[in-house]
């Protein structure tokens, strides 16, 4: 039975399609090593959130809708977390606390899959 799972996929990926672009930008366009760091990890993070938000649909899929509040989570955390990485590597000061904010926002997507996880496995072990 096909579910409805919002716009987490399309975010999803407008959200990859930019790891890559900023990953090539960060690789090619920028010669300080310190800011081609910052852009490397906001992309790592940023890819490896966007894949969360991703799984998240199969929870949903798989009955545990408690699922759809982890995208924003991730959402957040790359805005934030990525985001502030960004805008160091392009050369822009950004408040000192975005990075944790994100970092937390991060922490809470997972303990909503976490959760979720928990509501698929109960699930499926009562039928």
């Amino acid at each position: 039975m096909m579910r409805e799972i919002g716009a987490t996929p399309l975010i999803a990926a407008i959200s990859g399609f930019l790891c890559i672009a900023l990953g090539a930008f960060g690789a090619h366009a920028v010669k300080d090593a310190q800011a081609k760091d910052w852009i490397e990890t906001g992309v790592h993070f940023q890819f490896m959130h966007t894949m969360a938000a991703f799984a998240s649909v199969s929870f949903r899929n798989w009955g545990a809708w408690i699922a759809r509040g982890a995208p924003p989570f991730f959402f957040l955390g790359i805005a934030c977390f990525s985001g502030s990485l960004y805008a160091m590597g392009f050369g822009y000061s950004v408040w000192p606390l975005l990075a944790p904010i994100g970092g937390a926002a991060f922490m809470l997507g997972w303990a909503v899959l976490i959760a979720a996880g928990v509501q698929a496995f109960l699930k499926e072990r009562r039928s």
